[in-house]
């Protein structure tokens, strides 16, 4: 594969994901039809199928590429932070505020048709929870370096499922939310911090 190819090539698996995000919100997983993706896309049917292998796997392509776009406004978000609190806060806000503004998220928390949707944000949605608390954990380490990786691991953990909580079932504006999850989790990292308490409780 020459240089040239390799970009062509992304771009247009980004147009057939494209393709794919525009039909979810309106027809689902279930709904969705690899030949209407095609259509949209330019492209036959085949070529779809041969570039994803399955509708199963085309919707969770679409539900991981939504999630690193959220994940990378969130690693600004701490980057920019001047402390781990403060970062927490604005990366939860972030979290919580575009998603529910995006017609895929909000077709999977609130239409029949999204539903096939929402289990790729809860009961499959491993893939996702994993890369967040990847990627948060080792903000946490830099902004304080006083914690053990296996320290930062369960306040992140925490904090990516309190915020996907608050997702799923939004009884507060993003920014109480933000306020409440960052009360829960910063007594437990100070207490790990000071103590040396690790995640397992030993020092």
């Amino acid at each position: 594969m020459t240089s040239f190819t390799e970009p062509t090539q992304a771009s247009l698996r980004e147009a057939r994901l494209d393709a794919a995000a525009e039909l979810l919100p309106d027809h689902g997983h279930r709904g969705l039809r690899m030949a209407g993706v095609a259509a949209r896309a330019g492209v036959s049917r085949q070529t779809v199928y041969h570039e994803f292998g399955s509708k199963a796997a085309l919707t969770q392509a679409v539900a991981l590429r939504t999630a690193a776009e959220f994940l990378d406004g969130v690693r600004l978000r701490f980057e920019n932070a001047e402390s781990l609190p403060a970062g927490i806060r604005d990366a939860v806000v972030y979290t919580i505020e575009p998603a529910r503004e995006s017609r895929l998220v909000a077709a999977a928390l609130g239409t029949e048709a999204g539903e096939g949707l929402l289990p790729l944000l809860t009961s499959r949605g491993e893939p996702i929870l994993t890369a967040a608390v990847e990627l948060e954990t080792r903000h946490y380490l830099k902004l304080v370096p006083q914690l053990s990786a296996e320290s930062a691991t369960l306040p992140t953990e925490t904090v990516v499922r309190l915020s996907l909580s608050h997702l799923v079932l939004p009884t507060h504006s993003a920014a109480e939310a933000a306020e409440a999850v960052v009360a829960v989790v910063t007594p437990a990292i100070d207490l790990f911090v000071h103590n040396g308490v690790t995640a397992k409780g030993q020092s």
